[in-house]
């Protein structure tokens, strides 16, 4: 048995919980379309610390997809701001996207976050060696 509680899957089996996040309608559209363009995507990832919308490992680049409470509400901004700190001491660089700019954008974001995770890759790939 599992039941959908905050945008999870929450699983009890023999006293065991399981958190298996289900990733927004608009997380899912960029990611759709990030992959189309070639790049490789990890989906609702668990840092250890943090589940991120969707990580870019080659670049580096994680990306939280946002509802406007991420802009509104004080204690998510706080909230943010920390997990972005545990992002960048993991060498990542945490981008935020909202929910809205999704809908009107997607094929421009896309384009763009492509092309810079692409740039961005080849850097790493120049000062990691």
């Amino acid at each position: 048995m599992f039941e959908v509680y905050r945008n999870r899957i929450v699983t009890n089996m023999s006293k065991v919980h399981i958190h298996k996040n289900i990733p927004t309608p608009e997380a899912e559209d960029l990611k759709k379309a990030l992959e189309a363009r070639g790049v490789e995507i990890n989906e609702e990832f668990h840092d250890g610390f943090k589940t991120i919308d969707l990580r870019l490992p080659a670049a580096k680049i994680d990306v939280e997809v946002d509802g406007v409470h991420h802009l509104t509400n004080p204690k998510q901004i706080l909230s943010d701001l920390d997990r972005g700190h545990y992002s960048h001491k993991d060498g990542y660089d945490t981008m935020h996207i909202p929910n809205k700019m999704i809908h009107a954008h997607l094929e421009e974001i896309a384009d763009a976050l492509a092309i810079a995770s692409k740039t961005r890759q080849k850097r790493l790939d120049v000062y990691l060696k």
